[in-house]
């Protein structure tokens, strides 16, 4: 009978051993976890940032190709005044 007592104090107590280590193994996982999370979300930060200042150029470029059609072809005209 003692043997059986003592099988499962030692049984509980390998247990309790194991869900403590897992507990404090799950903390570890969870703070690395926040920590890659933090990392991902500033890094979508930046690139969020970075594509909308790309936008901005993207819609100021059509604007500056056509204002540089607009002066090529004045300096163009100006030319051919200036030669005749």
């Amino acid at each position: 009978m003692t043997e059986i007592i003592v099988a499962i104090i030692t049984g509980g107590l390998a247990l309790v051993g194991v869900v403590i280590s897992n507990v404090i193994s799950n903390r570890q996982v969870s703070a690395q976890l926040e920590k890659a999370q933090a990392v991902t979300d500033m890094q979508i930060k930046e690139l969020t940032r970075e594509v909308r200042e790309h936008n901005g150029f993207a819609k100021r470029m059509p604007v500056v190709e056509e204002k540089i059609a607009t002066l090529t072809r004045e300096v163009q005209e100006l030319k051919k005044f200036h030669q005749q």
